[in-house]
């Protein structure tokens, strides 16, 4: 709720932004994963722990405004995402998806990107019902220090 509330200037675009730092600041940043084409990145505002992003670097609006390549190099990152999601954290299952354009929801409509979200068994309880908070069990820098040596072995631990 903090990003979709706050300040833009106009034309900014945080992955954008994030992507185009060194390599040395991924850390900070929480990239996970600099790809060819596109790049992992872990959600400041996760659903779940280990809510991941991928994300092309071209700053198109759709999917299909990518070309091939890209959208290939998507479907191998999110593969990837899964096996590393696997190893460290082993959840039940997964949510996938994207939400393409500002009516589906997405709070950067103008640069497409994909999630990727670990869920477990009974991962909801009544925080988010009854006062709209989560309860995240890991802090996002203990997290990404378990997931960032994965991705560096393709994710066998």
């Amino acid at each position: 709720m903090q990003y979709i509330q706050a300040a833009r200037e106009p034309g900014g675009c945080f992955l954008c932004e994030k992507a185009g730092q060194e390599a040395s600041h991924d850390r900070d940043n929480l990239i996970l994963y600099r790809g060819d084409r596109a790049f992992v990145i872990m959600n400041l505002y996760p659903y779940n722990p280990g809510h991941l992003m991928v994300v092309p670097y071209d700053h198109r609006p759709n999917l299909t405004d990518l070309t091939p390549e890209v959208r290939c190099e998507l479907m191998e990152l999110l593969t990837l995402c899964l096996k590393v999601l696997a190893e460290a954290m082993r959840p039940d299952g997964y949510n996938l998806g994207g939400n393409i354009g500002r009516v589906s929801g997405a709070g950067v409509a103008d640069h497409v990107h994909l999630h990727v979200v670990p869920r477990w068994e009974g991962d909801t309880n009544f925080m988010p019902i009854l006062s709209h908070t989560r309860v995240m069990p890991e802090g996002l820098l203990t997290t990404y220090d378990r997931l960032k040596p994965l991705f560096e072995t393709g994710g066998a631990g």
